[in-house]
């Protein structure tokens, strides 16, 4: 029998009894002076899975947030030097930071001069993980205190690029596309090869012992310093560059390089590096001459880049953010509450002045974008409801196809005087490449339209730059993109201010953006065209939209699910043999058997050669315009 309340021992009368009114007192502890010597009894370690007979397993999927939590280290990251040098593998990770700093000379120990004054540092620990959420290593950080730093004396320059989000989605579908490896490294102690142009004097770290009166005089960057990550780019900027790559004008973060096989591109963002090319001869050269430089990690295949996990197959790149969403479910506490089929419920309106402040933003900061295109424009104090929806679909993630083409189609929209407070309107965009989502936006206009044609308007003149420069990158990568430009609005009035070469009073106060998107038109760039309103995808992107709605643009958007992977939380590469074995689903699909490269087959746990795994595959696609996911569970010997 079930009982909707709390089980109460009563210590006195010695019974059970059942309560919904309960006082929890979380500091009063009765039994903390108890003078009871407590008992150790040795319990044997029992396996998570102890099923000695998966046939017999009941045909369930298993939670994927007990995947992640069963393989997150359970010691928590030491705050304070004190606290670390307890532990066998934090003294280790300290060994090996002082050691890459000597071994590159990073310092020079003398004593300080007259009129200087040094700056501190201090230890940070982080348990580095992996993307299934396992432990890769313990890393130990020295850091400086750059927050003592006096601009202008100190330092000048701080300024560091990194490459551009569209930029990275851009290489995946690059790589996808032209079918070539997609290979990571990582730089080791990246900013410690940085140059420094000021003299710098630090204080010795805890645990390096030097004789009193004696500082560190920084020769080489350091983390923490206001101008290390721009010293790192520098250096790595010109050590490319004498290699023979062209760093892009449109992204600095950018490099191509021709060689015999045909063109090599490169991207930097801060340490990791991704490199794609026809030869992986060339790739390899590539790895041996910064390795020698600089001392780098090869990764192999990307997997995990940037929170973005990646899976490969021969039909094109999966990309998702499933622990990052699963680590924002987490941290809200949500991990059991009840998901959400939309980011926001419809007909919410939020103001500035609505609800109370926030005690501590970060947990709010934290939910917002990257990868989650369908809750860009979520905000507010519906937070934890986004949160719910993301508990709902933390698999969902974008698809790169291979053999794709390079043609650019684009949606704009607006949502008219949208806000409340300001009554500004809101401006909202996609771009597809080829069938592939690469970039999108959803933001508040500058300035307040006087109408809905002022607003789509202006959407379109944002989407027609955004356009501009995804052609620009685009040939970097040496790739000419077939012009005119599809660009689909769904207001005729907005369409017919382009076509009209004749400024009018209603329209002489926007000129700039109609000369922007009428020399798009007249130069063959962009041809408009005009939308249902049922088919405009950027709707999702400037209006909260019901279920049925927002699933379909969903899946027009080319978002699909991964199964989860019950005890790694991560995905797995899709090879040629799981391929051949989602056949299967090419009869039931019929019409619909394009989608039947996102069959993933996901491993339960690896208990061992030989043995017997439960794999659960799945499929998300569309047909006859509904949504439709499709689970088999199977078993083989490894």
């Amino acid at each position: 029998m079930h009982q909707k309340a709390y089980k109460l021992y009563d210590l006195d009368a010695d019974n059970v009894l059942f309560s919904r009114d309960v006082q929890f007192y979380e500091h009063v502890f009765p039994f903390a002076n108890s003078s009871s010597t407590p008992s150790h009894i040795p319990l044997p370690l029992v396996p998570l899975h102890s099923d000695t007979n998966p046939s017999l397993t009941a045909d369930i999927e298993p939670s994927m947030h007990q995947s992640l939590s069963s393989s997150t280290p359970t010691s928590p990251e030491p705050k304070t030097y004190s606290e670390a040098v307890e532990h066998q593998e934090w003294r280790d990770a300290m060994k090996a930071e002082i050691g890459a700093l000597e071994h590159n000379n990073t310092w020079q120990i003398t004593p300080l001069p007259a009129g200087k004054r040094p700056i501190g540092c201090k230890w940070v620990f982080k348990t580095k993980l992996r993307a299934d959420g396992s432990v890769e290593r313990y890393k130990a950080r020295l850091v400086a205190k750059g927050f003592t730093q006096i601009e202008g004396l100190d330092y000048t320059d701080s300024f560091s690029p990194v490459a551009k989000t569209v930029t990275v989605r851009l290489f995946f579908a690059f790589a996808a596309a032209q079918g070539w490896p997609l290979q990571q490294m990582d730089v080791n102690n990246a900013f410690l090869h940085g140059h420094l142009d000021e003299d710098l004097y630090m204080t010795p770290p805890e645990g390096y012992s030097v004789a009193p009166g004696m500082v560190c005089k920084l020769q080489r960057s350091l983390y923490g310093l206001k101008q290390a990550s721009r010293q790192w780019n520098v250096e790595l900027t010109v050590k490319l560059k004498e290699f023979g790559f062209l760093q892009s004008a449109h992204d600095h973060c950018l490099f191509t390089k021709r060689t015999a096989a045909g063109l090599m591109a490169l991207m930097v963002y801060v340490d990791d590096i991704l490199v794609t090319g026809p030869c992986l001869e060339d790739i390899d050269t590539v790895k041996d001459y910064l390795h020698n430089l600089f001392t780098i990690k090869d990764m192999g295949d990307a997997r995990y880049f940037l929170g973005l996990e990646i899976a490969r197959s021969s039909t094109g790149i999966y990309v998702a953010q499933t622990k990052y969403v699963l680590d924002i479910v987490s941290d809200a506490g949500l991990s059991r509450a009840k998901s959400a089929s939309t980011p926001l419920p419809l007909g919410l309106k939020l103001t500035a002045d609505c609800g109370a402040l926030l005690v501590n933003p970060d947990s709010y900061r934290r939910s917002l974008v990257n990868i989650l295109i369908d809750l860009v424009m979520s905000i507010g104090k519906a937070a934890l409801h986004i949160v719910r929806y993301l508990k709902g679909s933390p698999t969902l993630g974008l698809f790169f196809p291979s053999n794709s083409n390079f043609e650019l189609t684009a949606y704009c929209d607006a949502d008219w005087a949208s806000c409340p407070d300001s009554r500004r309107s809101l401006t909202g965009f996609c771009i597809f490449i080829g069938g592939a989502l690469v970039s999108w936006k959803t933001k508040k206009q500058s300035t307040v339209s006087r109408s809905t044609a002022e607003a789509e308007y202006r959407s379109m003149a944002a989407t027609v730059c955004e356009l501009r420069w995804i052609s620009y990158v685009l040939s970097d990568f040496g790739i000419s993109v077939p012009l005119p430009i599809r660009l689909f609005c769904d207001n005729q009035a907005a369409l017919h201010i382009m076509a009209n070469p004749v400024f009018h009073e209603r329209t002489k106060h926007i000129e700039i953006d109609c000369h922007v998107v009428r020399n798009a038109y007249k130069e063959d760039f962009i041809a408009p065209s005009h939308v249902r309103s049922s088919l405009q995808l950027a709707d999702l992107f400037t209006k909260i939209l019901p279920l049925k709605s927002f699933a379909d643009l969903v899946s027009k958007l080319g978002l699909f699910s991964m199964a989860p992977t019950p005890t790694c939380g991560g995905a797995v590469e899709i090879g040629d043999a799981d391929d051949a074995a989602a056949g299967i689903y090419g009869s039931r699909l019929g019409g619909s058997y394009i989608y039947r490269q996102m069959v993933v087959a996901l491993v339960v746990k690896l208990m061992g050669e030989g043995q017997l795994v439960t794999c659960w595959s799945s499929i998300k696609y569309t047909c006859r315009g509904r949504i439709h996911q499709w689970s088999l569970r199977h078993q083989s010997k490894l």
